[in-house]
C-alpha cells in the first residue's frame, strides 16, 4: 500500500509539472506596448515599442530616475499582419501583444486611402490586442516617439503617449482618442474623427542645464469618411473644446487680445446644438454654457464683467475654428455628425441633392453663456 501511495504521489507531481512546461517566466518575454504604423512604397511599415517588465514593475529595489532602456523593433510586409510578423524571425523571444497602450499612425499611413481601416482591423484580429488602445497620429520619425523618455526617467508607460488622461484632467485641449471610439466615428456617415498627433517638445525641460525632450499634443488630424481632411494645430482648435462632453478644465485669459484684466478657469461645459432649414439653407445654432472661478486677477473689474469678456472669448473661439475648416470642407466641430444622428431626414435630403456643404453662414448663431461661480477672496467692483 506504501509503494502505491509513492506512485501517485510521483504521479501527481509529474502532471502538475508538464502543465507548466509551456510556461515562460515574464523576464523572457517581450512586451510590446506601443506599435507604430506607416506605410511607404505599396509596403507597411511597422515599430514595436518592447519592454522587459522586470527593468519597470515597482519593487523594493526599483529607482526613480534610472534610465529605462526601451528595445525597439522593426518589421515590414505588404499587409500588417505580414510587417508583424516579420518581427518574430529576429525577437529571439516569444513576443506579447497583450500589454500594448498606444498605436501611433505616421503621416504615410493617415494620408493613404483605406489604409488605416485596414491597419487597425488586422492589429484587432490579434486576440491578444485590447480594443481600448490609445491612438495618435505624428509627424515625426517613429524611433524619435518610441525612445523619448519619461519626466524624472519613469517608464515609459508613464508619459502623454500612454496615460494622457492626467494631463488632460489639468489642460483639456484635445481629448485622448481610443481605438474603439476613432473605428465607430469614422464608421459614421456624416461623423468628423480627430485623432490627436503626438509631438516632442525640446525647450520646456531641462535636467539641471540639459534640455531635456517632452511629449506634447500639438494639433490633431480630421478624418471624414474614412479619408483624412487635414491637420490643425492647437490653436487652430481651440473653439472645439467647448463642445466636449468630457472638457474637464481651461485656463482663459480675458480678452484674449491685448493687455489681459484676469485669468478664468473654464470647467465642465454643455452645448446644444440647433439644426433646420431657412430658405432651403442648413443652418445651425449653437449654445454653450460653462462655469468658471477666477485664477488671477491683473485689473480690477465687475463680476459682470469678467463674464462678459470670457463669453466673448469662447464665442469667438468657436467661430474661428469653425471658419479653419470651411475651404476643404472639414466640420471640425462636427456640426454635420449632429445633423446625421438628430434629423436624418434632412441629412439624406441635402446628400442627394449634393447641397450638405458648409458655408460661412451655416453657422447662423453662438450664444454662450459664463458663469463665474468663484471669485476666490476677490471682491472686486460692484456685481
Amino acid at each position: 500500500m506504501a509503494v502505491s501511495i509513492k506512485w501517485v504521489l510521483i504521479l501527481a507531481l509529474l502532471l502538475l509539472e508538464s502543465g507548466c512546461w509551456d510556461s515562460k517566466p515574464i523576464q523572457n518575454m517581450v512586451y510590446v506596448t506601443a506599435i507604430g504604423l506607416d506605410y511607404e512604397g505599396g509596403n507597411y511599415i511597422v515599430h514595436v515599442q518592447t519592454l522587459n517588465f522586470s527593468n519597470v514593475a515597482k519593487s523594493e529595489n526599483f529607482q526613480i530616475g534610472k534610465n529605462v532602456p526601451v528595445w525597439i523593433g522593426r518589421g515590414q510586409g505588404k499587409t500588417v499582419s505580414e510587417a508583424l510578423s516579420s518581427i518574430y524571425a529576429t525577437s529571439q523571444v516569444r513576443v506579447y501583444w497583450g500589454h500594448v497602450r498606444a498605436i501611433i499612425c505616421s503621416d504615410g499611413i493617415l494620408n493613404a486611402t483605406e489604409s488605416v481601416r485596414q491597419a487597425y482591423d488586422a492589429i484587432n484580429r490579434y486576440r491578444e490586442i485590447r480594443y481600448n488602445i490609445l491612438v495618435y497620429g505624428t509627424k515625426e520619425p517613429m524611433l524619435k516617439i518610441f525612445t523619448q523618455k519619461s519626466i524624472f526617467n519613469f517608464s515609459p508607460l508613464e508619459s502623454i503617449m500612454d496615460t494622457p488622461e492626467d494631463s488632460y484632467s489639468q489642460r483639456s485641449f484635445i481629448p485622448p482618442q481610443y481605438g474603439y471610439r476613432l473605428i465607430a466615428e469614422v464608421s459614421e456617415p456624416g461623423r468628423t474623427a480627430m485623432l490627436p498627433s503626438l509631438s516632442t517638445v525640446d525647450d520646456s525641460w531641462t535636467e539641471d542645464k540639459n534640455k531635456k525632450s517632452m511629449f506634447k499634443v500639438d494639433g490633431a488630424y480630421m478624418i471624414n469618411n474614412q479619408e483624412t481632411k487635414g491637420w490643425y494645430s492647437e490653436n487652430d482648435l481651440k473653439g472645439a473644446r467647448w463642445l466636449y462632453n468630457k472638457m474637464k478644465r481651461a485656463v482663459v485669459n480675458i480678452p484674449d487680445k491685448g493687455d489681459p484684466i484676469a485669468a478664468l478657469v473654464l470647467k465642465l461645459p454643455k452645448h446644444r446644438i440647433e439644426t433646420y432649414l431657412e430658405n432651403g439653407e442648413l443652418r445651425f445654432n449653437i449654445a454653450v454654457e460653462v462655469q468658471a472661478y477666477v485664477d488671477e486677477i491683473v485689473q480690477d473689474a465687475s463680476k459682470k464683467k469678467m463674464e462678459q469678456e470670457a463669453e466673448a472669448v469662447v464665442r469667438q473661439e468657436i467661430k474661428a475654428t469653425y471658419l479653419k475648416g470651411i475651404s476643404t470642407q472639414t466640420d471640425i466641430l462636427n456640426l454635420l455628425g449632429e445633423l446625421y444622428q438628430k434629423k436624418y431626414k434632412i441629412w439624406k435630403k441635402l446628400m442627394d441633392e449634393n447641397q450638405l456643404v458648409l458655408k460661412e453662414d451655416t453657422l447662423n448663431k453662438i450664444d454662450v453663456r459664463v458663469t463665474l461661480t468663484n471669485t476666490g477672496t476677490y471682491k472686486g467692483k460692484a456685481r
